[in-house]
């Protein structure tokens, strides 16, 4: 009857997953195209954040699911969204993006603290400089221009 839903009768934490999930998907389904980059940066630094906690709290499952997490978004999402006819700048953020995720990957396996910090420190000045572009017209998309 619910497909993959939960319950109304579920427990209070899984119908909070739940609306969690329609959250972040009425978000997405909203958002302009430079939110949503911003999203991804949110999400993969929230991963590296997660697999941090769990290394430092011996948990290899969680630590596991967020550097892979990380992975995706980074390889999936952010590189795989370049337009590598753009120029040198999108070249260079594929190759920050390869190397950000091997270095990942290396931290899973070896519970590398250290290459989390890196792949942070890596990607901060990126993530910095698209949020602060936030403001200009081609980031607020066609309603920017409208509004002006």
């Amino acid at each position: 009857m619910y497909g993959n839903m939960s319950s109304p009768f579920a427990a209070r934490g899984q119908r909070a997953t739940l609306y969690a999930k329609v959250g972040l998907e009425t978000d997405v389904q909203a958002a302009s195209p430079h939110r949503l980059v911003a999203m991804l940066f949110d999400g993969v630094f929230d991963s590296m954040s997660q697999a941090a906690a769990a290394i430092q709290n011996g948990n290899t499952e969680l630590k596991g699911r967020s550097l892979s997490r990380a992975v995706r978004i980074l390889d999936e999402g952010l590189r795989a969204g370049l337009d590598l006819s753009a120029g040198q700048l999108a070249t260079d953020l594929r190759e920050l993006y390869g190397y950000v995720c091997m270095r990942l990957t290396q931290a899973n396996l070896h519970s590398d603290l250290a290459a989390i910090e890196e792949c942070q420190r890596l990607l901060s000045p990126v993530r910095e400089a698209w949020g602060a572009i936030a403001q200009t017209p081609a980031a607020l998309g066609r309603d920017a221009t409208r509004a002006a």
